[in-house]
């Protein structure tokens, strides 16, 4: 049951991207162009999104147990380090240089075009590097550099 639920889960998310824009790197970038022709819809597309996030928290805090799975898990740190502020970077970085991000990226890969399937190729090995990384600094017992907030 869980697999399907996450395979729903998936479904709805790829559509509502697709419905939205977010699919469509030039409506992103027109949206990230402050100073000239900017495009603000995008701004509705995230402040619905947030709405209902918020909702969907609410409710499953209040709940003592998800419907498809034996406990919640929930994030157990709330500090800010180094890695997590650099990938906010990276990440910023990238979604300004190619207008899509690693959700719309996977939904656009069933187009199958090159440059989007040199995005995602691309993710696949910052996503191996990161581990690489990581791995690195937890097998030499270094800790990330931490951000006290």
């Amino acid at each position: 049951m869980p697999v399907l639920a996450s395979f729903v889960c998936g479904l709805i998310f790829g559509a509502g991207l697709l419905i939205s824009g977010m699919t469509d790197p030039q409506k992103v970038l027109g949206f990230l162009d402050l100073f000239g022709a900017w495009d603000a819809t995008l701004a509705f597309v995230m402040a619905g999104a947030v709405a209902v996030a918020a909702s969907g928290f609410a409710i499953a805090r209040r709940r003592a147990a998800p419907a498809f799975a034996a406990r919640f898990l929930w994030p157990d740190r709330n500090d800010i380090d180094a890695p997590l502020v650099g990938g906010a970077v990276l990440f910023g970085i990238g979604w300004g240089l190619a207008g899509i991000c690693p959700g719309p990226a996977l939904v656009n890969l069933a187009g199958l075009s090159l440059p989007i399937v040199v995005f995602v190729a691309a993710m696949i090995v910052g996503m191996i590097g990161q581990n690489l990384f990581g791995e690195n600094f937890r097998r030499r017992g270094t800790p990330a550099p931490r951000i006290e907030t």
